[in-house]
């Protein structure tokens, strides 16, 4: 018996290492890794357009694609039971990894 007991993890942190769950969890994460660098590619190209820097045909591309990209992460999230807001992970002092859009 150790003479210090560790001290229980908070749900919060504790990684839950389930095989029933692991799937889900590393979807979870690739998801959120998608998520934060679709929002960077859409301020990128509203500032791009904002500046004027793309034609219309280039603009048009990168709406349609950005339009393809949420449908697709829709579908994956809703097939692994996931909502948006699953995806924002709590950094602690630092805040939310996803800023709200």
């Amino acid at each position: 018996m150790s003479e210090h007991p560790e001290p229980a993890e908070s749900p919060r942190r504790r990684l839950d290492l389930e095989p029933d769950t692991v799937e889900r969890d590393l979807i979870k994460l690739v998801l959120t890794v998608v998520e934060l660098l679709r929002q960077l590619m859409e301020r990128q190209a509203l500032r791009r357009v904002d500046e004027g820097d793309l034609s219309e045909d280039q603009e048009e591309r990168i709406g349609l694609t950005l339009m393809l990209l949420d449908d697709r992460m829709t579908e994956l999230r809703d097939r692994y039971g996931l909502r948006p807001e699953d995806l924002n992970l709590d950094l602690g002092p630092l805040g939310p990894l996803l800023p709200r859009e």
